[in-house]
């Protein structure tokens, strides 16, 4: 939905060409982040694949020959030796050699679930023979536990078998007996009752009993659960600063937890993150607890902190950097000098950096300074700064859509960045420059300058236009931002079809000035959002500055994005204890999401002036009510939209997922679209109810959807079908 002639969703996919080395992507590491992946590295790892690859050639070839193997082929089975043979081949054939190659081969049978395989090896020269007695393949049959009153059957079961697992997946039915997997199994297991306070647990090695001829193997366990633990009284010492009670608030979710060492060492780090954020950051804090000294199960812990002196920010320095100016990454953090030290307010500058791509790698290292002054020491890789790409896409409106872009994410060394980008499509063709100034006047203002041009041709009507805009934005919170919009274009419109009473002027200039606010309380706006956005527009355009045209418009939209995911904390002693702790069910239904939104817009002419077509509201299309075809709502000439002054929009939708990534979404829209705005309100009101399908991507959905008309009037179609991308509201 949008002014100014409606705007239309493509699906794009880009391709970002790395040409003549003027592009690399942006790998942000840095504050509070482990090791960078170096070039070293990546040609250990690039040595390592082609030893590999030089080791089964090897073994592919070797001279071996291999008798009485029925359940693996050869070539598996060189390829498992294939480190065996390269020494062979290196260093000849001995019967030490022979007698690894035969050791191995065994251990690869016996994960296989051949529990008596047995290979011998006979060296003839320089050849290898190994000669397999397979024996049954052993699979696990029933697995009992003896004394497990407080976790659950199952929940044992799944961290028992979690190593065979691991291997073999969820759709193996019959697992094979591997021995020291389920050793290794018992000890996940007893790491789990440690985790759930059971500190004293004592999980007993499986007892085995073969049945159904030595084919599969029924395990018994005993379990012997103890006395589970529980955080007791927290008594505070040192010089605490704080009160003990606002402490033990901090510490309420973790105390609520069972006593374990894990969750005792998580003490200090919680409460060092405390004393950091309020500016001390040297800070110390030591956790213990005595489980020997338990009342019931509740242990006692005391907690020694000496806080040091609050510590205040004193400047920066950043090396590094060879075409950008310093000053670009010292006076966004200088602006901290003189506050109290809070990591999170540096985490959020440097996140503020990152955003920009001008970095590869940044590193903030606080270092003490004059007592209680704290430098920031910065170290930063720059990325190159130049992209070159080409764009694909299709939109059901627009057809298919070519383009291609360039963009100096570094001006002159200035952190400013300029773009141009040139699109054609079936139905026109535009051009655009965009500069940016990110810290306009070194304030937090961003400077947007957009200058463009394009052709278009829609349903009745073509139009050209060029022009200006100029944004003006403050980001005042993490939600919240507002920005002040000038824009100034030149339009001028021709008609197909469209009787000229409907068109309103054809040719004109028209100015504007206003503003657009934001406040998106969203925590993952393009993946999986959750909570709500608000935000509205106003413009206005009068001779005063310049404009042919006199209007004021106003636009409004809310929308709430409610996934059912529910927080899980995992006990992370099974490898697979995140899918494996789940039901189906519950991953279903928490990867569902219920979706609401509404907009409204209006647009009134001043002194009696009328709206030309190219600036009304248009409705209808797979961002709006998606039983029409884009802009089909509304009054028309002779089967062409003539657009409104006033348009509303109401979505409601829920998706669920039915395979993988792949999601289906039922919903239901209303909308409807007002010739003039003195008759604004929310009378005939048109409906969509239909079906659609997602593909979630990295950057948000790929939809596609079909709604169907329930009030379907003379002349109008059953429904309409949309492909696009990002999500409908």
């Amino acid at each position: 939905m949008a002014s100014g002639g409606g705007g239309y969703w493509v699906w794009r996919l880009m391709f970002v060409l790395c040409c003549a080395g003027l592009w690399s992507a942006s790998a942000a590491r840095g504050y509070a982040q482990g090791a960078v992946e170096t070039e070293r590295t990546k040609e250990k790892e690039k040595a390592k694949k082609q030893e590999t690859k030089q080791q089964e050639e090897i073994a592919q070839n070797a001279n071996v020959e291999i008798v009485g193997a029925t359940a693996f082929d050869k070539k598996v089975l060189l390829s498992e030796l294939k480190e065996q043979l390269t020494s062979i081949q290196e260093l000849g054939l001995t019967a030490a050699r022979g007698d690894d190659a035969a050791f191995f081969l065994e251990l690869f049978y016996r994960k296989h679930g051949y529990e008596k395989v047995e290979v011998r090896y006979v060296v003839a020269g320089q050849r290898l023979r190994l000669e397999i007695d397979e024996g049954v393949r052993v699979t696990v049959g029933t697995v009992s536990f003896v004394g497990n009153e407080n976790l659950a059957t199952d929940k044992l079961f799944e961290f028992l078998i979690g190593p065979t697992r691991e291997r073999y997946g969820k759709t193996e039915k019959a697992l094979p007996f591997v021995r020291g997997d389920l050793e290794e199994g018992v000890d996940l297991v007893r790491r789990l009752y440690i985790s759930e306070g059971y500190l004293n647990a004592i999980v007993q090695m499986p007892n085995y009993r073969f049945t159904a001829g030595g084919a599969q193997v029924d395990a018994t366990i005993a379990i012997v659960e103890g006395q589970r633990y529980i955080f007791g009284e927290v008594g505070f010492g040192g010089s605490i600063v704080y009160d003990p009670g606002a402490l033990r608030d901090e510490l309420a979710d973790l105390l609520a937890e069972p006593f374990t060492e894990r969750h005792l060492a998580d003490i200090p780090r919680r409460l060092e993150a405390y004393y950091k954020g309020r500016g001390y950051y040297d800070v110390k804090v030591e956790a213990t607890g005595s489980p020997e000294n338990a009342r019931g199960g509740r242990v006692p812990v005391r907690v020694a902190i000496s806080p040091g002196p609050v510590y205040y920010f004193d400047g920066s320095t950043v090396s590094g950097l060879r075409r950008l100016n310093p000053g670009y990454v010292t006076k966004r953090f200088n602006k901290l000098s003189g506050q109290r030290y809070d990591p999170q307010v540096v985490d959020d500058v440097f996140r503020e950096m990152l955003k920009t791509g001008l970095f590869n790698i940044m590193q903030i290292k606080p270092v003490p300074v004059a007592g209680n002054q704290l430098r920031l020491d910065i170290s930063a890789e720059e990325a190159k700064s130049k992209q070159f790409g080409f764009s694909l896409g299709y939109g059901t409106y627009a057809g298919f859509i070519v383009g291609a872009s360039f963009q100096e994410r570094n001006l002159f060394g200035t952190g400013r960045p300029i773009s141009t980008s040139v699109e054609y499509s079936s139905r026109g063709y535009k051009g655009e420059i965009l500069y940016e100034d990110p810290y306009l006047f070194d304030t937090l203002v961003h400077m947007r300058i957009r200058l463009s041009a394009l052709t278009y041709d829609f349903d009745g009507y073509s139009k050209f236009e060029y022009g200006g805009r100029l944004e003006l934005e403050r980001q005042f919170t993490k939600q919240y931002k507002l920005a002040a919009v000038f824009g100034a274009r030149k339009v001028k419109v021709t008609s197909e079809g469209i009787d000229p009473i409907f068109l309103g002027r054809t040719s004109y200039l028209v100015n504007t000035v206003g503003y657009l606010q934001t406040l998106d309380l969203r925590t993952n706006p393009l993946v999986s959002p959750r909570g709500l956005v608000i935000d509205n527009t106003f413009d206005y355009a009068g001779s005063e500055i310049g404009s042919q045209i006199e209007f004021v418009r106003a636009t409004g939209r809310i929308s709430y994005y409610l996934p059912f995911a529910k927080e899980k904390k995992y006990v992370r002693v099974n490898p697979n204890a995140d899918k494996e702790d789940e039901s189906g069910w519950e991953s279903w239904f928490r990867r569902s999401m219920l979706s609401v939104g509404a907009r409204v817009g209006v647009i009134q002419g001043i002194g009696g002036n009328s709206i030309p077509i190219d600036e009304r509201f248009f409705n209808g299309g797979g961002t709006s009510v998606r039983s029409f075809a884009e802009r089909d709502l509304g009054p028309e000439d002779n089967g062409d939209p003539i657009g409104g002054e006033f348009f509303s929009v109401f979505n409601i939708e829920y998706s669920f997922p039915i395979y993988g990534e792949l999601q289906l979404a039922v919903f239901g829209d209303a909308g409807n679209l007002i010739p003039r705005a003195e008759d604004a309100g929310l009378g005939n009101m048109r409906y969509g109810v239909g079906l659609g399908l997602r593909y979630q991507l990295p950057v948000g959905p790929l939809r596609i959807d079909y709604g169907v008309n329930p009030d379907r009037r003379p002349g109008e179609a059953f429904g309409a079908f949309h492909f696009s991308f990002g999500f409908a509201f």
